[in-house]
């Protein structure tokens, strides 16, 4: 697998910055479903930075594993900047690491509405407790839109961290 990643990928280089600032990272994962912990490790040394990570697909599990408020799901819905926000800081707080990465979105075919079409994701990154959310709309199939979301959450996380 290394030989099909260009050198320096947004994995890499999340975990080289998380190396050299002597950094831990996880994830809350709604709609890649595990794929950010999956594309972190797929980087060699990864286990010296990352440890564990969840999937909270549900709206009870983004409540009970990484503490978004019901009332943040009630009022934004699961597909919204303030529950990526929630997903990303409580992820880190849950594990203690000082980096939490978070996906929620609508991955498609279905599921979209006018309001919160197909494609439409937010993801979150916390880094030490300052993070940040972006809205992503995207336009591929299911498995591209997954992808997609990995590689803006990754790249994301890279550029806070070079920022650090």
């Amino acid at each position: 697998m290394q030989e099909n990643r260009r050198p320096d990928s947004p994995e890499e280089q999340v975990v080289r910055l998380l190396k050299e600032r002597n950094l831990t990272i996880t994830a809350a994962e709604s709609c890649t479903g595990g794929l950010i912990a999956g594309t972190l490790v797929n980087v060699a040394g990864a286990s010296d930075v990352f440890g564990e990570a969840y999937v909270t697909y549900s709206n009870e599990a983004k409540q009970r594993l990484v503490g978004v408020r019901a009332e943040t799901l009630e009022q934004f819905g699961a597909v919204s900047e303030e529950t990526a926000y929630e997903m990303a800081a409580g992820a880190a707080r849950a594990v203690g690491a000082d980096v939490g990465l978070s996906s929620t979105g609508i991955a498609g075919p279905g599921g979209g509405t006018p309001e919160k079409p197909v494609g439409l994701v937010y993801i979150g990154c916390c880094v030490r407790g300052e993070v940040q959310v972006r809205r992503l709309n995207l336009h591929g199939n299911r498995e591209q839109n997954r992808m997609d979301t990995v590689k803006a959450a990754l790249e994301l996380a890279a550029e806070m961290l070079a920022a650090e």
